[in-house]
């Protein structure tokens, strides 16, 4: 267990000092810092106040002052921030357009009268050649139309039946031969559903990137101690399979620090005073997260990563030189990837056969679980035995992966065979 800690130590140690390690965890600090504040950044250069820009349109009143009343007085009932109206009396053109000049307006809307039409023209006048932003426009064209029929029927009909058509028909579907009555989902069960998403999906980029890069790092740190012979020197002082989970969870441990340096430096930036704003409009309450998700997916993110080290230290050990080590752990990337891109393209249909199949193959299942806990169906006993045959895998994989390491560190030259590995494993017993 000395040994074990001393391997786990060394490695932990060699690699946060190394220059690769601190440049790429500065740039990828750097990279997210500048993301996060990219909101702040447009404000700084250009002036504007991103947060609290609101359109504003100019309102005529001429001519048409009930129509301009009625649709000022609706747009204020809808307490909605995307414009707001500016009241002008009369449609003084050098007035509204030395408003439009100095900002003070975007553009003036004017009802038109015509004896020939059942309502009056609407005209939007401004500078742009692309008029209103499309959101500004829905918004706008929808309160036109409730005041063009609350124009129209007058008073034929009564004040709710006037609202009542005004709201937009929603069109519900159900299930054939479906008996079942569960009501829909309340609001905080939506806002629930929505930040599990973005937690599983936070989850699975974590993996992907971790199992690749510190995967990556266990085969080239193998690969190099091989190829300058220190192996030999090492080989016969800590056994090989305390040297390889050694490295192994020494390389956990640099992978959870870079996480944990990401992690600070996002909460940091998010602090900060210029996207405290931001992030309230965002609505997000932290206690919606799932126990379910966080607990599971620390789970299967230790699993997998173990699962996917024991094959990397695997591989860097029969490689002799680093040049061809990019190749020879080419089948166990593609495996990761495989994991990654079955997960995130079956957000939408997390309860497919792909998926339930998924779960009990142990090279998808760190991912394809997490994504039915968070947003898909998954009964208590299909995850434990997932977890089950992940546990079994990584016992075998690591029992193979150990002769191979055994084996395959002492053998120079070309990459061996299965072959000449499998002759070498059979005079190796662990």
């Amino acid at each position: 267990m000395n040994k074990m800690g001393t391997v786990i130590g060394f490695t932990f140690r060699n690699k946060v000092k190394t220059k690769s390690f601190v440049v790429t965890t500065i740039i990828l600090a750097l990279i997210m810092s500048i993301a996060i504040n990219i909101p702040y950044f447009i404000q700084l250069f250009t002036g504007e106040d991103l947060k609290n820009e609101v359109t504003k349109i100019g309102l005529v009143y001429e001519q048409q002052v009930e129509l301009a009343d009625q649709l000022d007085t609706y747009w204020q009932a809808q307490k909605s921030d995307d414009f707001t109206f500016v009241k002008y009396d009369t449609a003084n053109e050098e007035l509204l357009n030395k408003d439009i000049e100095e900002g003070k307006i975007e553009g003036y809307l004017q009802f038109v009268s015509d004896d020939k039409a059942v309502f009056p023209t609407v005209l939007y006048s401004s500078e742009e050649e692309e008029g209103l932003s499309p959101i500004v426009q829905a918004d706008l064209a929808g309160a036109l139309q409730a005041v063009k029929m609350q124009y129209i029927v007058k008073d034929a009909l009564t004040a709710e039946q006037t609202a009542a058509l005004a709201i937009p028909v929603q069109l519900d579907s159900r299930q054939v031969n479906n008996t079942s009555t569960e009501a829909p989902d309340t609001e905080e069960e939506v806002a629930q559903k929505v930040i599990n998403y973005g937690v599983v999906y936070v989850l699975l980029i974590l993996f992907f990137f971790t199992s690749i890069s510190t995967g990556n790092m266990i085969a080239s740190e193998v690969t190099t101690e091989k190829s300058s012979r220190i192996m030999e020197i090492l080989i016969t002082s800590v056994s090989p399979l305390t040297q390889m989970f050694g490295k192994i969870i020494g390389m956990f441990l640099v992978g959870l620090t870079q996480i944990a340096i990401f992690i600070i430096v996002m909460i940091g930036n998010v602090m900060m005073p210029q996207n405290k704003a931001i992030l309230a409009d965002f609505d997000l309450n932290l206690s919606n997260v799932s126990t379910d998700v966080l607990v599971y997916g620390f789970i299967f993110y230790l699993l997998g990563y173990f699962l996917f080290a024991v094959l990397f230290a695997a591989v860097g050990s029969i490689v002799s030189r680093t040049e061809d080590l990019a190749q020879a752990v080419m089948p166990i990337t593609m495996l990761t990837l495989a994991a990654f891109y079955i997960a995130t393209f079956s957000f939408g249909a997390p309860n497919s056969m792909l998926m339930k199949v998924a779960s009990y193959i142990p090279f998808f299942s760190p991912t394809t679980v997490i994504v039915r806990i968070g947003v898909g169906d998954i009964a208590p006993w299909e995850i434990w035995v997932s977890i089950l045959i992940l546990i079994v895998s990584i016992l075998v994989l690591g029992w193979l992966s150990a002769k191979i390491y055994r084996t395959g560190v002492l053998m120079y030259g070309k990459r061996p065979t299965i072959k000449e590995l499998r002759k070498a494993m059979k005079a190796y017993k662990i």
